[in-house]
């Protein structure tokens, strides 16, 4: 039996700028974006609510940044935003943002068919305290779809607890919980916000993941 895409509910957490929760909606559907950081839910806000065309708004990303430039010209280059019209969604699909901790705002189980992670899960504080929530809420079934690689955003900061697992521990700590593991794609290589014309660039291996919530799951031990 076909499935009608807007009945399928997609989470986007740490859905930054919003693009990947749009796209999913744009696709139909009916998908909830979630972001806990101000300055990526007030520029969110500025694209998804206000900007009506193409190519609206021009930033100068790259001025500030004198080192590696080949030119000038490629330290003064504009990029133009946004490449697509934000508001060319289908109004019957339900498409939202939500502000707020993914681990303390999602509380409901069983309530999501599908759960998209892209660059995310290294943000916690406690990697496995995002994994069980992304299991208590997918429902029986559901998948859970994630790329990115491990940086661990608070490793080193005084003051501030990380837990730091190896992707082979973390793959160990997903399958404890009760997940299947679909698909697995390891060293994707992934930039993020680079210069394409400067000296220098970075580049992560990251780690794409399609994992699955069986549909008589185990209690998470």
């Amino acid at each position: 039996m076909a499935i009608n895409p807007v009945d399928v509910r997609i989470l986007v957490p740490g859905a930054g700028l919003g693009r990947l929760a749009w796209e999913l909606a744009h696709l139909g559907y009916c998908c909830q974006g979630n972001e806990w950081s101000l300055h990526m839910l007030i520029p969110a806000y500025f694209i998804l609510n206000t900007c009506k065309i193409v190519d609206e708004h021009t930033l100068y990303p790259w001025a500030p940044n004198f080192c590696n430039n080949m030119s000038r010209d490629d330290q003064l280059a504009p990029i133009h935003f946004p490449d697509v019209c934000p508001a060319d969604l289908s109004p019957d699909v339900p498409f939202s943002m939500a502000a707020g901790d993914f681990s303390e705002i999602y509380t409901e189980p069983d309530s999501w068919d599908c759960i998209a992670t892209v660059f995310f899960i290294d943000t916690a504080h406690n990697i496995l305290a995002y994994l069980e929530t992304i299991w208590r809420v997918l429902k029986p079934g559901g998948h859970w779809i994630n790329l990115g690689p491990l940086l661990y955003h608070f490793s080193d900061l005084p003051g501030e607890d990380s837990l730091e697992l190896s992707y082979e521990e973390l793959r160990s700590a997903v399958q404890r919980i009760g997940f299947e593991i679909l698909k697995e794609n390891k060293r994707i290589r992934c930039g993020y916000t680079e210069n394409p014309a400067s000296m220098l660039s970075y580049e992560y291996r990251c780690v794409y993941g399609l994992f699955r919530k069986p549909i008589h799951s185990p209690t998470p031990p």
